[in-house]
């Protein structure tokens, strides 16, 4: 199995992606060298350089995480078999994937410092998905009702050059604990008192939450990746806890952590404790101009250093609005001699996140078609579409662009060009081939056979029993009634 797969990717063939462009083999080559590095023994083959080279062009063509479609794009060069055994039976590394990739960019782009971004993200699945890795009941944001689905957390690096995803974990609920909060919903509502109602379960290592989660990320990132000095890291107010704040900033000794609180979080300002909306509607708000990921933008701000109940300490409250907003949000750091224009600038920069999830989630696959099942199936899914992620800063055109100071090229941009790309390596190859005019009938065939599928319609009848429209001559007499 493995010997014929070899030889397939080895040899040339007729494809619709001809080969995977040079900018994949070489960062592939590069991921292999950090991978050798680290450990000798755990160095990709070339076969297996070879299959992932192939997955992330294929990620890019078809915009989707599925080997039938991958074979499509082959014209049917790789089996669906065969890229599907490489996927689940092949030894590759790929615990160490991604982290020795972020090492490679990084040393690339000669990062020695930037800020993390905290946030997670949803995948919808079926309804009545079974072997899909932690799939579970998701509020949906845009409808307000539920769905099944995956929950992720991720850490973003975000640099003066680059913004680049480091780190992932699927996230699942404590089943028991979700059965009690719906439970004492139901209690609440009935008016029993407190003492009446069954206490929370105890939360169990096994379903980590996601401000958990989140602490992990940034300890792999630092054990890993110590040579990058963490300017702040920012978070949304699901991460704006004690604990999370306080560890955050322990784990790169000291650094500034940046969330956000409630509106009703209590404050203790001259020995009385107040919530902090209403202690900023006493205090007279500043309209001024700042600077949000290079625009000037335009805000209502006012800020103190506070004692925050919850966190038993002091933390820099800013309350902000945009303009033409009606509520403040209240932002949170854990650094107080910093200053307030600086907290609200850096803050900002969580946005950068959501944008990474837009394109990875429309234009590089996971988000499109992944059904591949398991633990293993989601991870080394999720994996490859990130390897696509970070492959696109190797592209010519996007390393000219970063390294010459220029507005780097969107993700969607990149993948339409290397599309073409794709297209035009395969016409390159039919025109300077020896028989061109043999080598165009074999692709066309060859595309015939493998890509263009005709399927049946259910709109037409022919073939099928349509019914006897006509009347039956033994109700005859119906009529004369």
């Amino acid at each position: 199995m493995v010997f014929s797969l070899k030889n397939d990717f080895s040899s040339g063939g007729h494809m619709l992606i001809a080969e995977p462009l040079f900018f994949i083999n070489e960062y592939l080559r590069e991921i292999n060298s950090a991978i050798e590095a680290h450990c000798h023994r755990k160095r990709l083959s070339r076969i297996q350089q070879y299959w992932m080279s192939f997955c992330i062009m294929a990620i890019i063509v078809t915009n989707s995480v599925c080997w039938a479609r991958f074979e499509r794009a082959s014209i049917g060069k790789y089996s669906f078999a065969a890229l599907s055994w490489m996927f689940l039976k092949s030894k590759i590394p790929w615990d160490l994937l991604l982290q020795m990739s972020v090492t490679v960019i990084i040393r690339r782009y000669g990062i020695i410092e930037g800020s993390l971004g905290i946030d997670d993200t949803e995948k919808h699945r079926a309804k009545s998905t079974k072997r899909i890795f932690n799939t579970h009941k998701i509020k949906d944001k845009s409808s307000g009702g539920y769905i099944n689905g995956q929950s992720l957390v991720f850490l973003v690096l975000i640099t003066k050059k680059i913004t680049i995803p480091v780190g992932f974990s699927f996230y699942m609920p404590d089943p028991e604990v979700s059965a009690w909060r719906k439970t004492d919903k139901k209690l609440i509502k009935q008016g029993v008192s407190k003492q009446d109602r069954p206490a929370k379960p105890k939360p169990k290592k096994e379903y980590p939450t996601k401000s958990q989660i989140g602490l992990r990320l940034l300890e792999q990132f630092k054990n890993t990746h110590g040579q990058v000095r963490i300017q702040c890291i920012v978070a949304d107010a699901l991460y704006g806890d004690k604990r999370f704040v306080n560890s955050a900033s322990k784990i790169f000794g000291g650094t500034q952590v940046i969330s956000q609180i409630r509106c009703n979080q209590l404050i203790r300002f001259r020995n009385k404790k107040i919530s902090v909306e209403l202690f900023f509607k006493r205090y007279q708000a500043i309209k001024q101009t700042i600077q949000i990921r290079g625009e000037p933008v335009k805000v209502t701000m006012a800020s103190a250093r506070l004692h925050v109940h919850a966190h038993g300490k002091k933390r820099f409250v800013i309350a902000l609005k945009y303009e033409g907003e009606n509520e403040y949000r209240y932002i949170i750091a854990s650094d107080l001699s910093w200053r307030a224009t600086d907290i609200a600038q850096a803050y900002t920069l969580r946005w950068l996140v959501e944008v990474f999830f837009q394109d990875w989630k429309t234009n590089e696959g996971w988000g499109q078609l992944t059904k591949q099942q398991g633990e293993d199936g989601s991870n080394r899914s999720l994996i490859l579409s990130l390897l696509t992620d970070h492959s696109l800063f190797f592209h010519p055109d996007q390393l000219a662009r970063i390294e010459n100071k220029l507005p780097a090229c969107t993700v969607g941009s990149l993948t339409k060009k290397i599309k073409v790309q794709s297209l035009l390596c395969l016409f390159e190859q039919i025109i300077l081939s020896d028989s061109p005019e043999e080598k165009f009938k074999e692709v066309v065939k060859a595309v015939e056979d493998n890509v263009i599928v005709l399927n049946p319609s259910k709109k037409h009848m022919v073939g099928r029993y349509l019914g006897d429209f006509k009347p039956s001559p033994h109700l005859k007499y119906k009529n004369a009634a």
